[in-house]
């Protein structure tokens, strides 16, 4: 039997720095919410990335709204930096937040939208969904991939370079996250680098601060009908932090056009030659994770929801925050997130005033 836990007027699906984002600026207006998040503790995806990750923005430009991250050991803050930073914002604002619940599925229910998790559920006047995409890993499909015997690992689910010591491994990924994982497991093993197309490197001197300069310029400059001219490069682009550097200092930074197939144990390139290989890293990004929203028959099928802003159009009480470019400029950052929150606030407090 299903029972009701809370009459309330907005639920947050998702427990990072979407969700905490979005906390904020409800808690400001005096608008009565709860997060549901299906962690144990405090660090959305970030408790899962791995070891060494380190930012690509000083920790002035990695905020969220209201607290400035405190000073950071480095100019980049390593990912338990961000946790920790995470986890005292919570305790600072004091958040509704109940942990670990997952949410299977959502009904709508008059202007009320039911939140279900298990036998519970939560009644809301409206729903922010901030579930964010690292419960969904993608990875290309290759031929024979399945027969494949050695080591199949996604970014998501890599922590360290020791289980690759001594072993002739692929990392597969032009980003950042390719980048970062290639400089470190390069130090202990023969890599190959595989991307689709050439790297593009930053300058040195450029960093996540300035491509948010850039794309906050470029978003002005779209909502006034105007074009400027700015430097290539983008927010996918890669920023040459120190490890990174390091690795281009031993000649690793060098990649070639994807492969075409697997064997039991090797990859076959497009000239046909075969190479022996230990593993495979999986550095294709993620998509969305929506799988509790199909219920409501929002989900399309590129696994977006057809959004205006990052309003529902299908569901007129329904937000979604965080997910990346089509629910707004580098909302899945962690400052780029607080400009989209506030945005979709506004609108929320719009909604309930008219009910």
């Amino acid at each position: 039997m299903t029972q009701l836990q809370a009459e309330i007027d907005v639920v947050i699906i998702g427990g990072g720095q979407a969700a905490l984002s979005t906390a904020y600026f409800l808690n400001r207006k005096k608008i009565s919410f709860v997060i549901l998040d299906d962690q144990n503790q405090a660090g959305g995806a970030w408790q899962h990335t791995w070891q060494s990750l380190h930012l690509f923005s000083p920790n002035t430009w990695s905020s969220l709204s209201g607290w400035l991250m405190p000073k950071t050991a480095e100019v980049y803050p390593t990912r338990d930096e961000v946790i920790q930073y995470l986890a005292a914002y919570e305790q600072r604002y004091q958040f509704p937040i109940i942990r670990p619940v997952h949410v299977d599925h959502i009904e709508s229910n008059g202007a009320y939208l039911d939140v279900y998790a298990g036998e519970k559920y939560w009644r809301a006047r409206a729903v922010v969904s901030a579930t964010g995409t690292w419960s969904q890993p993608y990875i290309p499909d290759y031929a024979g991939h399945e027969n494949f015997q050695g080591i199949q690992l996604h970014s998501a689910h890599y922590i360290n370079a020791d289980s690759f010591k001594n072993k002739k491994v692929i990392v597969v990924g032009g980003g950042n996250s390719g980048a970062q994982i290639l400089a470190e497991v390069s130090k202990v093993a023969k890599t190959i680098w595989v991307t689709p197309h050439p790297p593009q490197f930053l300058p040195d001197d450029v960093d996540g601060r300035v491509l948010f300069l850039r794309a906050t310029e470029r978003l002005k400059a779209q909502q006034e009908g105007r074009v400027i001219d700015q430097p290539i490069g983008g927010l996918g682009d890669i920023v040459m932090i120190d490890s990174v550097k390091e690795a281009r200092g031993r000649g690793i930074l060098k990649s070639r056009a994807p492969f075409v197939s697997f064997t039991t144990n090797a990859v076959i390139w497009s000239d046909g030659t075969s190479e022996e290989v230990d593993a495979v890293i999986w550095c294709t990004g993620f998509k969305a994770s929506l799988n509790h929203l199909k219920s409501l028959n929002v989900v399309e099928p590129d696994n977006t929801v057809k959004v205006i802003g990052t309003h529902s159009l299908k569901v007129n009480n329904l937000w979604l925050v965080g997910y990346g470019e089509w629910v707004g400029t580098a909302s899945a950052t962690l400052i780029g997130g607080s400009r989209t929150a506030k945005a979709t606030v506004d609108e929320i407090a719009a909604y309930l005033a008219d009910l």
